[in-house]
């Protein structure tokens, strides 16, 4: 006779109850949810009860992470998404037509460019961009059928300022909704909700999550309106984020107060020591007095000049390719915000795509270095550095 009863093994089986709770939010990257009727489904669907049904449209890691950026934000029922490009993405998709026009700063990140000079005008949306730092030409670059202006507070990757101020009145006298991508500034450096922002974006995938381990984005509309455009497009796109992306950077949150204490101390000790390096044309800090926007870094950052250093070697590309030989402990990559030092070239990762003369309009040459500074100890980082430029000049 056949033993049959390892067959029921296969029945999926309730979580136990239990009278405590766990202290660390549980990992569930269940893909669906089950209901007890139809009805009871229905009252899911319907609002009248909340509820998990299927993972594309929310599950339980992502919304306790989007509760706590939430609070870092003060905004309400914000979403995460699988990548800061998927967060631009849900807002623009959501929210434009063909005939609107998106005015955005012209130092975005490099894919929002594209996003920007390619993808938006396939759909026929028009594009424009203009200094963030010039008032004078945000509000030139202004159409009637303008519908979005999307700015980062600092750019990327020569850390300019934007006029926030202006930017936000702007938008308010010509009724386009301002976005703003907050992922380098982060909640910590400035709150765009207290300063005339519509949308809030973020990579959660930088400084936030902090450990180079996770792809995940963050959006945030101050209409619930707004935000639930966002929401349907993002279901129904699929930008749906990992459960164990989100349990991984919620872990990394916690410490994110710390870690950016400490990088942005860091950060402001090694662009004093590249400033004083020979061979170093210049250094861009939002901290420093020389940095062109330091008036604008106290208005509107509090004087706080965060993690992200950029500078410029003599030398162009031989002497980038010399440093980075010679920098064998500081990790090279298109990356920023993790806990140790890493160093980027923009000119052949995030503003590749971008021709010659585009990226020397910007002021981005061959030799120009982007840093997300780490949380080691500032004289290791400054020995590193300085050892590493002096070994390039030298091999010129």
């Amino acid at each position: 006779m056949t033993d049959k009863s390892h067959s029921s093994i296969v029945r999926r089986t309730s979580i136990p109850n239990s009278a405590s709770e766990p202290l660390v939010t549980p990992l569930m990257p269940s893909v669906v949810y089950t209901t007890q009727t139809p009805d009871a489904l229905d009252d899911q669907y319907e609002g009248r009860t909340t509820g998990y049904t299927y993972a594309r449209e929310g599950h339980p890691n992502a919304d306790v992470l989007a509760r706590k950026i939430d609070q870092l934000e003060g905004a309400e029922g914000g979403l995460i998404l699988g990548s800061g490009m998927a967060a631009v993405t849900a807002t623009m998709m959501g929210l434009l037509k063909a005939g609107d026009h998106v005015l955005g700063g012209d130092q975005l990140y490099g894919r929002s460019l594209r996003m920007m000079a390619e993808e938006l005008p396939r759909f026929g949306v028009e594009t424009t961009l203009a200094d963030p730092t010039d008032i004078d030409a945000m509000r030139a670059a202004i159409q009637p059928n303008t519908r979005i202006i999307l700015v980062e507070v600092v750019s990327n990757p020569t850390l300019r300022v934007a006029d926030m101020d202006g930017i936000a009145q702007l938008a308010k006298d010509c009724g386009a909704l301002l976005v703003v991508d907050n992922t380098f500034t982060t909640p910590r450096g400035y709150k765009p909700f207290e300063h005339g922002a519509d949308i809030v974006i973020h990579s959660v995938t930088k400084l936030l999550a902090g450990h180079s381990d996770v792809t995940l984005g963050y959006v945030a509309a101050r209409d619930p309106a707004l935000m639930q455009q966002i929401v349907v497009t993002a279901t129904t796109f699929g930008l749906t984020p990992s459960p164990f992306d989100c349990w991984l950077a919620e872990r990394g949150l916690h410490s994110f107060d710390l870690r950016f204490d400490r990088a942005s101390a860091n950060a402001a000790i090694l662009a004093d020591a590249l400033a004083e390096c020979p061979g170093v044309k210049r250094v861009l800090y939002p901290g420093r007095a020389d940095h062109p926007d330091h008036n604008r870094t106290v208005s509107v950052l509090q004087g706080e000049g965060g993690n992200m250093v950029s500078f410029e070697l003599h030398g162009g590309r031989p002497a980038a390719n010399a440093m980075t030989t010679a920098a064998e402990h500081i990790a090279f990559g298109p990356t920023l915000g993790d806990v140790a030092t890493v160093l980027s070239h923009s000119a052949s990762s995030s503003h590749r795509a971008l021709t010659p003369e585009g990226r020397a309009a910007l002021g981005i040459s061959e030799g120009f270095f982007r840093v997300s500074v780490g949380i080691e100890d500032p004289e290791l980082l400054v020995r590193e550095f300085t050892a590493a430029i002096a070994e390039a000049q030298h091999n010129l």
